[in-house]
């Protein structure tokens, strides 16, 4: 599936109209004329005041190589960092809690976190991993796509940045800003601001107006606290018709990591137009621009997320990791209705033995708040219970999370949907196990996932159109005797059960627990 803006479906702008009543609930449009607003339940609870250390508990990093990784953590400002246990080459900000420097020693360090406010003081491990591998948990943060399209602009990725962090969301572990299509030339816009020479004299790409400074941009983000992200195809040609990598591949990738660029999607498009023709596409075939641009990405000396976009073609689960990729699309692309959203999230199902730490399955980016493909934007298209179905179901399946909204307008419930870290544990737990499919009775499922810690993850699903109850057997989660059971979504306990644990599930709704068994 590729994504031809002039192929794009016209949005109709509706109105955000997103008033709180009583701090918890909030109204959205009506999603027909005919239809009944829906309520907008926010169920996260409000950090509090005191210091909590959220993100990932694992990150990984190559010798030699400039690190940047913020320690997430809310709680009343001012407040201040320490970490003791790190590598030489590497040091800890006391004031942003900025992880900065390049070390040459390999090895696990266990680094012991402290964050510290007039509050109180929070501490934890944090597994730092020098060594070949990176992306030990998926990737969580920001893509232009879903908002902006081929509208986007070097200010709005800025202020996307901006957002992130004066919305809070870096403090709960969301660290990428992507820009994808439409920051290179255009091979045949009359818009003015995509035109320009496609390659400067020595053969090195060049942006289009929109984006006059590749490099300041990325320190931008980088001064942030933020990774920078960007957007390329194997064809002559991205999606939207912008120039794109063939036959420059080693060039670009050396000017991406010139600019300062952390993470490089890397998308199919008109590479059909140069593949091999007048014979069937072998798995080869389908391997070999990635390995090209693997083999570019790796002669540099910055670490670059590779994340393959071809759509699921050849199942590319099986064999995503061997051409160097940390993440693949599973799917064609997603849009903001309970159909997509769906049939995508739940035909993940068998492609879990495929994921772990480094390399993780994609069924696409996130349409929760804001989106539209384009400069015209409208509140998704999804109820409030399909949200957190997306969410709940995204973090179970280790997909990474990349919001797709305009984060300078993020509403309080869209706020509440990304910053619940008891949810966001469970997509950055450190063992990397995706969720597999343990029940599907008729329109109820349930998907279980282990923890690093001995616990269950589970969502049970309600892909119906009316409420229903759903069964978690203990038998299928392998579980025996008298285990406690925690709502994630509202953070409470629910008791003790000697199995099984079931809940009354709303229409395209999830009940998503962790199962922790007692101690002895």
């Amino acid at each position: 599936m590729t994504r031809e803006l002039k192929n794009q479906p016209a949005r109709l702008l509706i109105a955000v109209g997103l008033t709180l009543a009583c701090g918890v609930v909030l109204r959205r449009p009506a999603q027909a004329a005919d239809a009944p607003p829906a309520e907008a339940v926010i169920l996260t609870p409000r950090a509090g005041p005191q210091p909590r250390l959220n993100g990932a508990r694992v990150f990984g990093l190559r010798p030699g190589h400039p690190c940047l990784y913020t320690v997430a953590a809310t709680g009343e400002r001012p407040m201040t960092f320490s970490a003791e246990g790190l590598p030489a080459g590497l040091a800890l900000d006391p004031c942003s809690g900025r992880l900065t420097g390049a070390t040459t020693e390999r090895g696990m360090f266990n680094v012991r976190v402290q964050a510290r406010n007039i509050r109180g003081t929070a501490q934890r491990a944090l597994r730092l991993v020098v060594g070949d591998q990176i992306c030990l948990t998926p990737p969580m943060g920001w893509n232009s796509w879903n908002c902006f399209a081929g509208a986007v602009t070097a200010e709005k990725v800025k202020a996307a940045a901006d957002a992130m962090v004066a919305s809070g969301l870096i403090q709960h572990g969301w660290q990428y800003i992507n820009i994808d299509d439409f920051w290179q030339v255009h091979r045949d816009s009359t818009d003015p601001t995509l035109q320009g020479p496609h390659r400067d004299a020595q053969g090195r790409i060049l942006p289009n107006p929109r984006f006059p400074d590749m490099k300041e941009l990325a320190d931008y983000i980088h001064s942030r606290g933020l990774k920078a992200g960007l957007y390329s195809s194997p064809g002559p040609w991205t999606c939207g018709g912008c120039v794109a990598s063939w036959q420059h591949e080693l060039q670009d990738a050396q000017s991406y990591a010139a600019w300062g660029f952390d993470y490089l999607k890397y998308d199919w498009c008109s590479y059909d137009d140069v593949a091999p023709r007048g014979k069937k596409r072998t798995l080869d075939d389908l391997k070999k621009p990635y390995l090209v641009m693997r083999d570019a990405l790796r002669q540099q000396p910055r670490d670059i997320v590779f994340s393959l976009c071809q759509y699921g073609m050849g199942q590319v689960w099986e064999w995503g990791a061997a051409v160097g990729g940390h993440c693949w699309r599973t799917t064609g692309d997603i849009t903001d209705t309970w159909e997509s959203l769906s049939e995508i999230g739940f035909s993940q199902a068998g492609h879990e033995p495929f994921a772990g730490p480094g390399h993780w399955n994609d069924p696409d980016m996130l349409i929760v708040g804001l989106v539209g493909w384009g400069p015209q934007l409208h509140p998704t298209r999804l109820t409030p219970h399909e949200q957190y179905t997306h969410i709940s179901l995204w973090c179970l399946l280790s997909s990474p999370l990349l919001i797709g909204c305009d984060m300078t307008r993020l509403d309080e419930f869209t706020l509440g949907l990304l910053t619940n870290d008891e949810v966001l544990e469970v997509n950055q737990d450190p063992l990397g196990r995706q969720a597999a499919r343990v029940v599907q009775e008729g329109e109820g499922e349930v998907w279980a996932k282990d923890m690093e810690d001995g616990s269950k993850a589970v969502g049970l699903f309600n892909r119906g159109a009316q409420e229903t109850r759903v069964r978690a057997p203990w038998s299928v989660l392998g579980l025996q005797g008298k285990h406690k059971v925690r709502d994630l979504w509202r953070q409470r306990n629910l008791g003790e059960f000697d199995g099984p644990f079931e809940a009354s599930v709303p229409a395209h709704g999830v009940v998503l627990v962790r199962i922790f068994k007692l101690a002895s």
